[in-house]
Parts: structure tokens; C-alpha cells; sequence
């Protein structure tokens, strides 16, 4: 059931952000005298389409995973005479330009109105409370303490941990005093302290920023009862069941959720007895955890078992929610940082300072996807945004095939008075196919990678 849930939500995600796309593209072409010929969303043999009077065929094709619109162009086949002033290399230069650039500028236009949706929707999240600080870290060292909320990041107001890890990612590289705000629990003064840091996550794969600067977020305790069980999995074959809740493990009393994850972690393949409450009867089981081994080559067990939710104190909520004017300021903010820190990642992927294993292809994506739509609407539309200005940065990037290689040549036309000759056009577009394709065979092999 998951694996499709994560192929439903991959589609949904996909078809939104290339419909976009290719919309924007096809509104301005229209709009320039372009004929289009078709506007297609997916690949390969269509298995719907039909033809509007303007002779533009609208297609959905067997694979999602792209689509395109193509325009009545002298260089792809020939052009009646008739025709010929609505071909596309006949317009202007800046007319090609702005039916290039449509396409990203609809996906960072799409971004701006889910996030609008979001802060006018509001949401509920966690107040950035500190639960515990590891000794000697960079935390500890610059006094920050437990109960402590954090309220600013370089002098940039947070108000989740959301915000936090956003703005601690967009440090990576950094050396120096990281500048951290707090309150402490009852009183209005905030504190400033100051974090001393070297390299600041360089090359962690994946980046851990509240680790390496020894915080752990606060959280309620945990009772070890199970909230789901995985079909298949251990838990399952022990016939575990939600709501019954952990009492021992071979004669060992279950303080918690954690003491109990720990207890399982550390036993792989070995089988346990497990003593459990259900409906008031205590029971007892035999559990043999799974196998799962971790990149350093150690292996820990796992049952295939979530934890009962639990409900957070009212006063470590935090609603955030706009009006309908005020969220539109908020949308367009937030897009903008998303886009910096997109490009600020890839540049320091470039220089080596951020590890290329984060790269992620179709099948993160997909996982992303799914669990997204599992977690509520303000996850789901939340990553389409992100994924909406990835997918529009990563399109402006000057390499050819791409959306910003076209632009490059016509920015270039525009300052020669003249074409870029088809001669480097052709050896551009093998460079680009080339460092296209080898992107995209990294992503998928990360992505396997992280599957294994």
C-alpha cells in the first residue's frame, strides 16, 4: 500500500509541476503569435489527447515524468509559407526569450501560491525548546541550557524548528561565532550566545546542524506502546498489535519509548522474550528483531513498529497563520529564501563543501512524495513548493538542453547581433545532454544507495 501511495503522490507532484511548467511556456508562445503544435504532459504514445481550434494538440502520455511543448519551428521540419510568421525562430529575440524563461518563472509563480495557501490555511508547529544539551559541544560551551526556546539565528527571528534547521543548513562552510538567541522558560529578555563553529557541516552526508552543535530538540515522554505495526515485519510475526504497550524485555523493565528502541537496536537477529500489556492481561511473546545494517558496517535491529502518538503541551504549540494580504508578502519571502538556499547548496556542491550523495532522483523524490501525503496537506503542499523552485533554479542553470542553455544563446545573440552559429549549438547540446545524463545517473545511483 505504500509503495503505491508513493507512486500516486509521485504522479500527482510531477503532473502539477510539468503542467505548470509547460503552461508557462505555452501561455506566453500564444501570446507571441507562436503556433503550437502540441502540449504534452508525460512521454512516450499518448493515451489521451484532443485538438482545440487553434490546431494544438493536448496530450497525456504513458510516462510522467516530464512532458514538453512543441512549437511550429523552421529547424525542426518544414514551415508553410503561410505559416511562417508564427514559427518560432521567425520572433524576436526577446520574444524566444521570454517564452524560454516562462516556464521556470510559472514554477517559482506556483511556489508563491502554495505557500500563500499554507499561511492562509495556518499551521501548527512546535515551539524550538531545548530538551537536553550534549556536554563540551559548541551548545554547551556558549551556556545555551535545557528549557531554554531559541528565538533567533544571526539575528533572524525563528519561531520553529523548522526555521531553525533551514537557516542552520544555509550555514554550511560557516567558521566563526553563530550568533543563537534564547529565552529562557518564564522570562521576556532574550539571551545572545554565542557559538563558536569551524566548517560548520562540511561534507556531513546527510547534514546534522542541532547534533553537531549539541542540541536535542524537547519532546514529551514517549510510553512504549506501539501506534502501527508494518505488515510483514517482526513486530507482526511476534503478533504485536497496536496499543499494546512494551513491560519488559528478557526480564529487563521498559522505561520508555527510546529505552525500548535501544533494547531492539541492540539485538539483531536475536530472538527475545517479550512481556507486554494488552486490555489490562499482561502477555508474553518471542521477538527477534530484523537486521539492518548501517553504512559504518554495524548492525542494529529493527521490528517494523511506530510509537503511539502522544499530544504536545498547549504552550509548545505554535499556530502560524496570515491574513489573505499579509501572506502574500509572506509566500513571496519564503520563495525567495528557498530559491538562495537552492542556489547557495549547489554552489557549495560545486566547491566540495557539501557532500554530492545528497543528490536525489525519482525514487527519493517518490519516497519524499508519499510520505508528504501521508503527513497532511501543509507537508504535501509545502514539498510541491520546494520542489517547484528545485525544479525552476535547476532549469535556469546555464547548460544546454535546459531552459537556461537556450537563454544563454539568446542573451549571447543579443550582444553579437547574430545567432549563435548551429555549429556550437551542436556542441553545446552534446555537452549538455552528457552533464545532464551523468547527473542524472548520480541521483539515481544515490538514490539506490540510500535504498540499500
Amino acid at each position: 500500500m505504500s509503495l503505491i501511495q508513493n507512486i500516486l503522490a509521485v504522479i500527482v507532484v510531477l503532473g502539477v509541476l510539468v503542467t505548470f511548467h509547460e503552461f508557462g511556456h505555452f501561455w506566453v508562445a500564444r501570446r507571441c503569435g507562436v503556433k503550437v503544435l502540441r502540449f504534452s504532459v508525460g512521454f512516450g504514445k499518448p493515451f489521451w489527447s484532443r485538438v482545440d481550434r487553434h490546431g494544438t494538440e493536448f496530450a497525456v502520455a504513458a510516462i510522467p515524468l516530464g512532458g514538453y511543448v512543441k512549437m511550429l519551428d523552421e529547424r525542426e521540419a518544414p514551415v508553410p509559407a503561410d505559416q511562417l510568421d508564427q514559427a518560432f525562430n521567425r520572433k524576436s529575440v526577446w520574444q524566444r526569450i521570454a517564452i524560454v524563461a516562462a516556464g521556470p518563472l510559472a514554477n517559482f509563480l506556483l511556489a508563491i501560491v502554495a505557500y500563500w495557501l499554507v499561511f492562509v490555511v495556518g499551521t501548527t508547529t512546535v515551539a524550538p525548546w531545548i530538551g537536553s544539551v550534549t556536554p563540551d559541544s559548541p551548545a554547551s560551551e556558549a551556556g545555551l541550557s535545557r528549557g531554554d526556546e531559541i528565538t533567533a539565528i544571526q539575528g533572524d527571528a525563528v519561531r520553529s524548528w523548522e526555521d531553525i534547521s533551514l537557516k542552520l543548513v544555509s550555514m554550511i562552510g560557516f567558521s566563526g561565532e553563530l550568533s543563537v538567541e534564547t529565552r529562557a522558560e518564564g522570562r521576556q529578555a532574550p539571551r545572545e550566545h554565542a557559538l563558536a563553529v569551524n566548517d560548520f557541516l562540511v561534507r556531513q552526508d546527510p547534514p546534522q546542524p542541532l547534533e553537531s552543535l549539541g542540541i536535542t530538540p524537547w519532546q514529551p515522554d514517549f510510553p512504549a506502546v506501539l501506534g502501527q505495526i508494518v505488515a510483514g515485519g517482526s513486530a507482526e510475526q511476534a503478533g504485536l498489535a497496536p496499543g499494546d504497550e512494551m513491560l519488559a524485555i528478557d526480564g529487563e523493565a521498559v522505561d520508555d519509548w527510546m529505552h525500548f528502541v535501544n533494547l531492539v537496536r541492540a539485538n539483531p537477529g536475536t530472538p527475545l522474550t517479550l512481556d507486554y500489556l494488552r486490555d489490562g492481561e499482561r502477555r508474553q511473546t518471542t521477538l527477534t528483531p530484523g537486521r539492518n545494517a548501517l553504512e559504518t558496517g554495524v548492525e542494529i535491529g529493527y521490528i517494523g513498529a511506530g510509537v503511539e502518538p502522544v499530544s504536545w503541551p498547549e504552550e509548545m504549540q505554535r499556530e502560524i497563520r496570515y491574513g489573505p494580504i499579509e501572506a502574500v508578502g509572506q509566500a513571496v519571502a519564503r520563495t525567495g529564501d528557498m530559491t538562495l538556499l537552492t542556489l547557495d547548496a549547489i554552489r557549495k556542491m560545486l566547491v566540495g563543501l557539501i557532500s554530492p550523495s545528497n543528490l536525489s532522483g525519482p525514487i527519493t523524490i517518490a519516497q519524499i512524495s508519499g510520505d508528504s501525503a501521508r503527513a497532511g496537506f501543509e507537508a504535501f503542499v509545502g514539498f510541491l513548493a520546494y520542489l517547484s523552485i528545485s525544479l525552476a533554479v535547476l532549469n535556469l542553470l546555464p547548460i544546454p538542453v535546459l531552459d537556461g542553455g537556450h537563454l544563454l544563446y539568446y542573451f549571447v545573440e543579443v550582444v553579437r547581433g547574430r545567432p549563435v552559429s548551429e555549429h556550437a549549438q551542436a556542441i553545446g547540446l552534446r555537452i549538455g545532454l552528457a552533464m545532464v545524463g551523468t547527473l542524472m545517473l548520480m541521483a539515481l545511483y544515490f538514490d539506490l544507495m540510500r535504498l540499500w
